[in-house]
């Protein structure tokens, strides 16, 4: 039982030790790493929400192709998406909803 105190008090004293030496350091580090993190990750998405009536410009941004994508890169992409999507996997079936309509976008454009 003594053996189990002293070992803890002596774990103590060394965070202690380190926390007085390298704290001030790993503060400012912490806070740089902390704001690249978050400017990265928000960066990848897109901050505006669903237009009222889709067009041709959002269903492209929805499945991650040009406007002017071929019928097979569209293909792909919306299989990629549902995919990963659907409701019966645990997707949005929101989202699962927008990502056909933007398919039937580009359909009606093709044709």
């Amino acid at each position: 039982m003594t053996v189990v105190v002293g070992l803890s008090l002596a774990v103590a004293g060394y965070t202690g030790r380190y926390l007085a030496r390298y704290g001030k350091i790993f503060s400012q580090n912490w806070a740089k790493a902390s704001t690249i993190i978050s400017e990265g990750l928000s960066s990848k998405y897109y901050k505006g929400g669903f237009d009222a009536k889709m067009n041709r410009r959002e269903a492209a941004l929805i499945l991650g192709v040009s406007p002017t994508a071929s019928r097979t890169r569209l293909r792909d992409a919306y299989k990629r998406l549902i995919i990963l999507n659907h409701p019966d996997r645990g997707g949005s079936p929101y989202i699962a909803a927008k990502i056909n309509e933007a398919k039937e976008i580009f359909e009606r454009g093709i044709k």
